[in-house]
């Protein structure tokens, strides 16, 4: 089987990057061919498989000269007039079949969402597509919606999880952290203002007076990484938190075994792929409630220092044994695999 993957490509390492890889990894340690096209301003050098078309011109030559059984779409945020295009011009190749999940678990709810028929753009160019995959059932229920026949959609969790080894060593930087406070708080995303950084920080102080030791460790890239920064060193508890970057998922999975909670707090948020993480490595979870958090999660108010502070030491001052996890975290990546072979039949 041939296929090429479509979507952001890491660095950095967010979510969609991180089901993209794992896709594109599964398949070639399994004998397919997998090839990756980077679709955002990241920009490096061609190498082992991996593009990065200069323009919408060079990424249609790129496609028509690729052999592909399967084109696999990774989109995120909103269905826009260059991605449908970019979609329905994959639809048009011969001898492909194009395959989108859409990653953008608060689409559903959002304007345009519930603008969703199958009189529109949208409803047209999905309904041309052979196969969809929504990331939870309100966005299967979208494509649904949009006119999209039931047998193309299928509801796939966007998460993979190769246990890490804890004999690895950490990086020097995060592991002289991680040793010198207790418990540690991790955050893991994209450093942008609809994921609450700042209110991470504030509430840091309150946390501090109950758990002097505490640490609080941001993992992620984004447009706020420098006022972020300055926040932090203003800060007189400023040594009690690291604003590490970006980091490779290997090592964030070794992050999230390591700490004693995992925080996703955010003013708009889907499905999250640190979260499901975290729950599958037995990391507790304290998030934002958005309507759709997995069974498991503590749940707290969108926003406010208050209800975070009280939900961290409330989870840190109770039994923290954590659940094994049961399988062996490629249940979704073989689920995608099989909706490809169920297509080329």
């Amino acid at each position: 089987m041939r296929v090429v993957q479509l979507g952001p490509y890491p660095p950095p390492h967010g979510g969609v990057q991180t089901n993209l890889v794992a896709i594109r990894e599964y398949l070639r340690h399994n004998g397919h061919s997998c090839d990756a096209i980077n679709l955002t301003r990241f920009r490096r050098k061609d190498a082992d498989g991996v593009y990065y078309p200069s323009g919408a011109a060079a990424l249609m030559r790129l496609l028509w000269r690729l052999p592909a059984d399967i084109l696999h779409l990774h989109f995120g945020g909103d269905l826009t007039p260059r991605l449908l295009g970019l979609a329905l011009f994959c639809s048009l190749l011969p001898g492909r079949k194009t395959v989108l999940t859409f990653h953008s678990g608060g689409y559903p709810g959002s304007p345009a969402g519930r603008a969703a028929a199958p009189a529109t753009l949208r409803g047209f160019v999905l309904r041309r597509l052979d196969g969809l995959i929504g990331v939870n059932p309100e966005i299967a229920q979208l494509f649904a919606r949009f006119g999209a026949r039931r047998e193309r959609i299928r509801t796939i969790l966007p998460f993979s999880v190769q246990p890490p080894d804890r004999s690895l060593p950490l990086p020097e930087r995060l592991a002289a952290f991680l040793g010198a406070h207790s418990p540690a708080l991790l955050t893991v995303g994209l450093l942008e203002p609809e994921y609450d950084l700042e209110l991470q920080i504030e509430t840091m102080e309150g946390i501090l007076e109950r758990y002097p030791r505490a640490g609080l460790l941001i993992v992620g890239a984004g447009s706020l990484e420098e006022s972020l920064r300055a926040r932090i060193a203003g800060k007189p508890y400023g040594d009690h938190v690291l604003l590490y970057g970006d980091m490779p998922h290997a090592v964030t999975l070794r992050a999230t075994l390591e700490c004693d909670v995992l925080l996703r707090t955010t003013r708009y948020d889907g499905d999250s792929v640190s979260v499901r993480e975290a729950l599958y490595l037995g990391t507790p979870v304290i998030a934002s409630d958005n309507g759709m958090r997995p069974e498991g999660v503590h749940l707290i108010p969108l926003s406010g220092a208050g209800p975070l502070r009280d939900a961290v030491c409330d989870l840190l001052s109770g039994e923290r044994a954590r659940r094994a996890p049961g399988g062996d975290g490629q249940e979704n990546i073989r689920a995608v695999v099989r909706f490809y072979e169920e297509l080329l039949r």
